[in-house]
């Protein structure tokens, strides 16, 4: 928001003492054509920010659930006897992380929905905005 007195000639067309006008500052990150500037937009803040946020929850769900699932071929492989452990019934214990297997990967993905919902999507705005993309 900018407070500005305006000249008696733009009286007329405003409505108060305030103009809710885009900082002077900002400018879009668009070339001569009105296309988007991919090199600008990737040297951007806001870009790096949004890189940071996706690496910041990818990364380490990847190498958590790759070290649950190598963990568990390998336990597979190299301890049956431990696999074949009875835990209940018929139920042992390599088939037991072999159902946890399939409730990490939907809690996984349900992690991650909820996280680009609350971090990932306003950054994303935040990038679309330089362009002045979904403006109207």
């Amino acid at each position: 928001m900018t407070k500005a007195i305006l000249p008696p000639s733009e009286s007329r067309r405003a409505r108060g003492f305030a103009t809710f006008d885009e900082d002077p500052g900002t400018r879009l990150l668009v070339d001569a054509a009105g296309n988007p500037d991919f090199v600008a937009l990737r040297e951007s803040e806001d870009f790096r920010e949004l890189r940071r946020r996706v690496t910041r929850f990818v990364l380490p769900a990847t190498l958590g659930f790759l070290a649950w699932y190598l963990g568990y071929v390998a336990l597979s492989a190299y301890a049956p006897d431990f696999m074949g452990t009875v835990v209940y019934g018929v139920i042992n214990v390599g088939i037991l992380f072999g159902v946890l297997q399939f409730v990490s990967t939907i809690a996984l993905t349900l992690a991650y929905a909820r996280y680009a919902r609350r971090k990932l999507d306003p950054q994303v705005d935040a990038v679309r905005a330089l362009t002045g993309e979904g403006t109207a």
